[in-house]
């Protein structure tokens, strides 16, 4: 599918380095003298000093990548998972932004809202460089469940751990995702904590103030959902940047509102106008990449 497809439809290589050194190179003068020497003195010219050279080192670059795999995921009952991994130009180890995609979506989704060409513009803007990944994660809601699959087990063990042979800086990562992506986001972002997530920017976050009030296949029952309310989480945030962002025509407008006003910190985004679709949500992402950049650079 094509980004104008996926914003009509409102839905929800490779490695290279290469490295400049300059060196200088200068002549030494030779001595001189006064060409004849007669019977009585001869007085010989001093050497001139060698000029002062100096070599400057320009650190390698990492030039701009995009590159795409898949893994058999344990943690998703051996469900082979792909992901679209975006770099841009760095002469330092990067760290990450994991994006979740929201319910019937895939790894393609911050691809097709025009991550690699807002996040350029981004960088272009002052934004510290940082990178990219789409996963898939199902439609599981990021949490484990009766079957056993846990796509959030598999972005914590597997696809961080992953980033990390790739020669990411995955001390801290940062968390972006839509609808049932946003939920993930909170959740998972409060799990690994401040000291792991850099910040959160949760877009039109699939959220519901009831076990009753949840989309089917959303939770397995009251109890799952009670377990994995990020309502009842907000204390987890507290100490994490949050950006939430979601249009005043979204079914999820007024829990998302409810969620602003219970977190101890305020968070950044706002409610505009706009619906869940992905027009809306490109129209907000290079407001969030810039977001999550500042705070990944901390």
């Amino acid at each position: 599918m094509n980004r104008r497809q996926f914003l009509g439809l409102g839905a929800c290589t490779v490695v290279g380095a290469a490295a400049a050194a300059g060196a200088g190179l200068f002549l030494l003068d030779e001595p001189t003298g006064t060409g004849h020497v007669s019977s009585a003195t001869s007085t010989p010219t001093t050497p001139s000093a060698a000029p002062t050279t100096t070599t400057t080192t320009t650190a390698p670059v990492t030039p701009a990548s995009t590159t795409s795999g898949s893994f058999r995921s344990a943690a998703r009952n051996g469900i082979e998972t792909a992901w679209m991994l975006h770099r841009p130009a760095s002469t330092t180890p990067l760290r990450p932004v994991i994006a979740l995609h929201g319910k019937g979506g895939n790894h393609s989704m911050v691809f097709d809202l025009g991550v690699e060409a807002l996040l350029a513009q981004a960088i272009q803007n002052g934004t510290p460089p940082f990178a990219v990944v789409g996963i898939d994660g199902g439609d599981g809601y990021f949490h484990r469940r009766a079957t056993g699959e846990d796509s959030g087990k598999m972005v914590v063990d597997e696809i961080i751990p992953l980033l990390a042979t790739m020669g990411l800086d995955t001390s801290r990562v940062g968390f972006l995702g839509w609808s049932m992506g946003g939920y993930g986001s909170l959740l998972l972002g409060g799990q690994l904590g401040p000291q792991r997530t850099a910040a959160i920017a949760a877009v039109s976050p699939a959220l519901w103030t009831s076990a009753g009030a949840t989309a089917p296949g959303a939770f397995d029952g009251a109890s799952d959902y009670n377990a994995n309310d990020v309502f009842g989480r907000t204390a987890a945030l507290a100490d994490i940047p949050v950006r939430i962002d979601c249009g005043t025509s979204d079914p999820f407008y007024s829990a998302a509102q409810k969620f602003v006003s219970e977190l101890t910190t305020p968070p950044s985004g706002s409610f505009s106008p706009g619906g869940h679709d992905g027009n809306y949500w490109h129209g907000q992402l290079i407001g969030e990449l810039e977001f999550l950049g500042s705070n990944l650079a901390k």
